[in-house]
């Protein structure tokens, strides 16, 4: 078995080509997200295996590589990147963050799941952006498609133009397929193919 931890401190994360940082975070997913089992989904479902993407987003190497793997998914005109608080919350965070550094100028909006209760009183957290302009939700994993479409009536309810998801795992489990009928572009940097096939290899 590939010694994962030893290798994933090693490498570099920062500068690496983007081929080489999508396999590297690839194999993060399998070493720290991934696990097989008797587990129940937050859609409901149950599943023999699980993805904990919190695990990656919130690792510091994994936080920093998922934020220049997305960069380039997101089109030049987005102005701000979003997602349903609390698994997008680091994703957002990471893409506005390396975007910045990119010379890019990218907002990092965080969705409640319910209003809050004092101040504002607001649904969104972040800058307040001019109406119409362009957002990108991003998700660590995304199953049905429901929780980041949460995400998505809430922006449009504040009058941003939001027509597209990005997520970090695609579970193929009928997410890519509710995008398609409601009009919202998606796209996915991993399928569970992807995973399943390289923890395999990795635990061979």
């Amino acid at each position: 078995m590939t010694n994962l931890s030893q290798s994933s401190a090693n490498f570099p994360w920062a500068i690496a080509e983007l081929p080489a940082l999508r396999q590297a975070l690839l194999d993060l997913f399998c070493e720290v997200a991934y696990r097989e089992g008797d587990f129940l989904l937050s859609s409901g479902q149950k599943s023999t295996y699980y993805i904990n993407g919190k695990q990656v987003t919130l690792h510091p190497q994994g936080g920093l590589a998922v934020g220049r793997i997305l960069l380039p998914y997101i089109s030049p005109e987005t102005v701000a990147v979003a997602g349903l608080t609390l698994g997008a919350d680091p994703i957002v965070t990471a893409a506005s963050v390396v975007a910045a550094y990119e010379g890019r100028s990218l907002a990092a909006l965080i969705v409640r799941k319910e209003v809050k209760g004092h101040g504002t009183q607001a649904y969104i957290e972040g800058l307040t952006l001019p109406e119409g302009s362009p957002v990108v939700v991003l998700e660590d994993v995304v199953t049905t498609g429901q929780s980041a479409m949460k995400a998505v009536d809430r922006l449009r309810e504040a009058g941003y133009q939001v027509e597209e998801v990005i997520t970090l795992v695609d579970r193929q489990q009928g997410g890519a397929e509710f995008y398609e009928k409601v009009g919202v572009k998606f796209q996915a940097v991993f399928t569970i193919q992807d995973l399943q096939k390289r923890w395999q290899e990795l635990h061979a």
